[in-house]
């Protein structure tokens, strides 16, 4: 009796892994990849000096392409411009996801001063269902910023277990005694987890697991890619620590988050780059007309991208 107990409960367990296990939902690559999105072309929501493009004047002035496999993503680097800003790119993800994983490959993100670069996803009706910023930053910072935009009432805990470092926990954008829309941040203290150092080791994967108990966010380099990744079958409890945690529950409803389009954009100045210019230790008073007058110093202000991939 108590082998077939013991059997029993070996298949229950087995089945409950093979049941939560993930699958592949969607992948985009190459020539691909560009057909699963829509090009944004309205005016900055966060004020940036930039002219976002559509798909075809985006693809003539070849700040879209593939390019050895890779999708590449960038900013104008060739003309003085305008001053309505510079030229650059922002896409969304034409599908909307409530829940899975997220793994984003890249070779190349966009730095330098004046940049502000962007990978993240966000519900409808901002900001009642949620953001997740996993991939942010501007200027020279040196690491990456990860950080949720909440409605009022979702908060994390002081203490948590991750490897970067908390720096707000009110994920409210109206928040008491925090920046507008400042939400929960946590700093990665990876050094390859942004700017030059991430591309100049390769690149790597950023992975953000959502589900009902919180939002988990991991960044492997190109060296340490965990192989369960490599061969298609991702399994978070073999990663260790991710680099930013926010738990759901009580404190911040899960229920908060829905309906998330993937967005990847490249603005310049603006609320963010813009109003840190000053001790950015960038060069000359003012972000806009350093971003209007130096084409070439946007040279590395692009993406190239392997891969997006969603598992549920």
């Amino acid at each position: 009796m108590r082998s077939l107990l013991f059997t029993a409960s070996l298949l229950a367990t087995t089945l409950s892994s093979v049941q939560a296990a993930y699958s592949l939902k969607d992948s985009w690559s190459g020539s691909n990849f560009l057909s699963n999105f829509d090009f944004f072309t309205a005016s900055d929501p966060t004020h940036g000096f930039v002219q976002y493009v559509d798909a075809s004047t985006a693809s003539s002035l070849g700040l879209t392409k593939v390019q050895n496999g890779a999708v590449i993503i960038k900013a104008d680097n060739t003309t003085v411009s305008s001053s309505a800003g510079r030229k650059s790119v922002r896409i969304t993800s034409k599908k909307a996801y409530t829940k899975g994983l997220f793994i984003f490959d890249v070779n190349h993100v966009p730095f330098g001063c004046g940049t502000w670069p962007a990978m993240w996803t966000v519900g409808p009706d901002w900001p009642n269902n949620g953001e997740i910023d996993i991939f942010e930053g501007v200027n020279k910072q040196s690491t990456d910023s990860m950080t949720l935009h909440t409605k009022q009432g979702c908060t994390m805990p002081s203490s948590r277990n991750q490897k970067g470092t908390t720096v707000t926990s009110n994920c409210w954008v109206n928040a008491p005694g925090q920046s507008s829309n400042q939400g929960c941040g946590v700093t990665n203290n990876q050094a390859t987890s942004y700017g030059d150092n991430l591309n100049n080791a390769g690149g790597g994967v950023y992975v953000t697991q959502w589900g009902a108990d919180g939002i988990y966010i991991w960044w492997f380099q190109r060296s340490a890619i965990p192989a369960n990744i490599k061969s298609g079958a991702p399994d978070t409890s073999t990663w260790g620590k991710p680099d930013a945690a926010f738990p759901l529950g009580s404190s911040c409803p899960n229920d908060f988050f829905a309906n998330h389009n993937i967005v990847v954009d490249l603005t310049f100045c603006g609320d963010w780059a813009g109003s840190v210019w000053g001790s950015s230790g960038c060069p000359g008073s003012s972000c806009n007309s350093y971003v209007q007058n130096n084409p070439s110093a946007f040279n590395d202000a692009y993406w190239s991208i392997n891969s997006f991939k969603v598992y549920q």
